[in-house]
C-alpha cells in the first residue's frame, strides 16, 4: 500500500472503484438518527412533519425521500479519469456504481470512449437485522439487464439461498469482481460489533464468491482499520472504493499493471491488489464531508438531468407509490428540516468561514494511517 499521494513505480494503470451518479438515490432517513444528538434538528423535523401533514394529511416518512448526487454520468467518469491521468500520469479505468441501479455504464457504453466501461453496481443485501452493500463490477453487458432485474428482486425479498445462489452465478463468470464495500460500517445501527460480526459471518459463508474487501474512501481509518483486519482474517485481499457522491474524485485508487478492466479483476481474484491513499484522504474527514455537502447544495446550470437547484434534487415516493419532488408536496416553503441543513451549510458556504475552512484543512494534522 502507498500512503503518499504520488503511485510507486511499476504501475501502468490506476483504478477507481465504487462512486456515484445522479443515479443513486441516497435516502434522508439518516436524519432520524441525526436528530437524536442534535436538538436543533430534532426541532425542525417535528415542524417538517406538522408542514407535511397539513399539506396532505398524511405523515411525513424520511425513509421514503432521498436526494441525488449532482454528477451525470459522463461527468463522473471523466472527472474519475481526468484525476488519474492528470495527477498521476497513469492510464484509467473507472467503475461507478450506483446504489440498485445501473443505467448509467449501460448509458455511458453506447459512447465510443466509453464502450469499455464496466456495467457495475452497488448491491444492497438484506442480511438479518442488518444490510450490507457488495460492489459487483463488470457484469456481463449481455445479461446486466436481467442480472440486474433479479438483484433487485432479492433486495426486496431477501432469501439467503437465493443470495448465495446469485453470488455463485455472478462469480462463475470470471470477469466479474465482487467486493464487500464498507464491510465496518453499522448503517443500519444496530451495533457495531454486531454488524461486524453478522459481516463476517457472511464473508464466512460466502468466502468463494466475495473477492476483497474494500477501504472506503469515505469512512474514518479507525473503521477501514476493522476492515483491514476482517480481510486479513479470511485471507482475502483489499482493494480501494472511493465511494465519491460529489465532485472531490476518490481518494484512495486502486494500482495495477494491468492495461483492461478484466485483467484487473484477474489479479484481484488471484489475491493480489495494491491501493494509493492519496493525500486527499488523510485530511480531517469532517472537512471532507462538509465540502461534499456544499457541492451537493450548488446550483448547476448544466445538470445532466435539468435538476439545476439542489431541491430538485430531494425526491419522496407518495402513498400512491407515484415519485414526486418533496418540494412539490409542501410548496409554500422549504420544509423545516432541510431549511435547518441548508441554512448550516449556507453558513460554512460563506467567505468568512469557507477560506478559515480550507485554510484548516491545510494545517491540521492530517491522520496517522497506523494498521
Amino acid at each position: 500500500m502507498e500512503w503518499s499521494g504520488a503511485p510507486a513505480r511499476g504501475f501502468q494503470t490506476g483504478v477507481s472503484l465504487h462512486s456515484h451518479t445522479l443515479h443513486s438515490r441516497e435516502p434522508l432517513s439518516f436524519l432520524y438518527r441525526l436528530a437524536e444528538r442534535i436538538g436543533p434538528l430534532c426541532g425542525a423535523l417535528k415542524r417538517s412533519e406538522a408542514q407535511f401533514r397539513g399539506k396532505d394529511g398524511s405523515q411525513l416518512d424520511l425513509s421514503r425521500a432521498w436526494w441525488t448526487p449532482p454528477a451525470g454520468p459522463h461527468q463522473a467518469w471523466t472527472l474519475e479519469r481526468d484525476h488519474i491521468e492528470r495527477r498521476f500520469g497513469l492510464a484509467a479505468l473507472v467503475s461507478l456504481t450506483d446504489h440498485d441501479d445501473i443505467d448509467a455504464p449501460v448509458q455511458l457504453r453506447v459512447l465510443g470512449e466509453c464502450r469499455h466501461v464496466p456495467v457495475s453496481v452497488e448491491w444492497t443485501v438484506p442480511y438479518g437485522p442488518t444490510f450490507f452493500h457488495l460492489g459487483v463490477h463488470n457484469i456481463a453487458p449481455q445479461a446486466a439487464r436481467s442480472t440486474f432485474e433479479e438483484l433487485q428482486r432479492l433486495t426486496a425479498a431477501p432469501k439467503l439461498e437465493a443470495i448465495t445462489a446469485m453470488l455463485r452465478a455472478l462469480a462463475s463468470d470470471p470477469g466479474t469482481l465482487i467486493v464487500f464495500n464498507h464491510s465496518a460500517w453499522d448503517e443500519h445501527g444496530i451495533g457495531q460489533a454486531r454488524h461486524v460480526e453478522l459481516a463476517t459471518q457472511f464473508l464466512s459463508a460466502h468466502y468463494e464468491c466475495v473477492h476483497a474487501v474494500e477501504l472506503n474512501g469515505l469512512r474514518p481509518w479507525k473503521e477501514n482499520r476493522v476492515a483491514w483486519r476482517m480481510a486479513q482474517e479470511m485471507d482475502k485481499p483489499i482493494v480501494a472504493g472511493g465511494d465519491r457522491h460529489a465532485l472531490e474524485p476518490n481518494t484512495l485508487l486502486d494500482l495495477t499493471t494491468a492495461g483492461c478492466f478484466p485483467e484487473f479483476v484477474e489479479q484481484v481474484r488471484g489475491g493480489w491488489s495494491d491501493v494509493l491513499v492519496t493525500n486527499q484522504y488523510r485530511e480531517p474527514l469532517a472537512l471532507r464531508i462538509l465540502q461534499s455537502v456544499q457541492e451537493t447544495l450548488q446550483d448547476y446550470e448544466t445538470h445532466a438531468c435539468g435538476w439545476r437547484r439542489w431541491r430538485d434534487r430531494v425526491f419522496y415516493q407518495c402513498d400512491d407509490g407515484v415519485v414526486r419532488p418533496l418540494m412539490a408536496l409542501v410548496p409554500e416553503r422549504i420544509p423545516a428540516t432541510l431549511q435547518f441543513l441548508v441554512g448550516a451549510v449556507s453558513v460554512i458556504r460563506g467567505q468568512a468561514v469557507s477560506r478559515p475552512l480550507r485554510t484548516l484543512r491545510s494545517v491540521l494534522p492530517q491522520h496517522e494511517l497506523a494498521l
